[in-house]
């Protein structure tokens, strides 16, 4: 396991012992629970952007080819739809 050093200033500190306290933990096991959940979080959306292009590219494979491109709804219609 590797140590870093952060600089932060002496209200944040006290602040953040005073909380790990209540957690029954350090502040360094929260500084490292807060960069492992960020890099999850990271790695988590770059699959969802994956997995949205490959559905994306599987519903492009399967439209059919439009002989006239679709008309814009105006504003009337769109308002009654929503009211259906």
């Amino acid at each position: 396991m590797k140590n870093i050093t952060l600089k932060i200033d002496d209200d944040t500190y006290r602040r953040a012992r005073s909380f790990a306290a209540k957690s029954g933990t350090s502040v360094s096991a929260l500084v490292r629970q807060f960069l492992e959940r960020q890099i999850e979080d990271d790695e988590s959306h770059d699959q969802r952007v994956k997995d949205l292009e490959a559905l994306y590219r599987a519903a492009d494979k399967r439209a059919r080819p439009r002989k006239r491109s679709l008309k814009p709804l105006t504003r009337g219609e769109i308002h009654d739809e929503r009211l259906r």
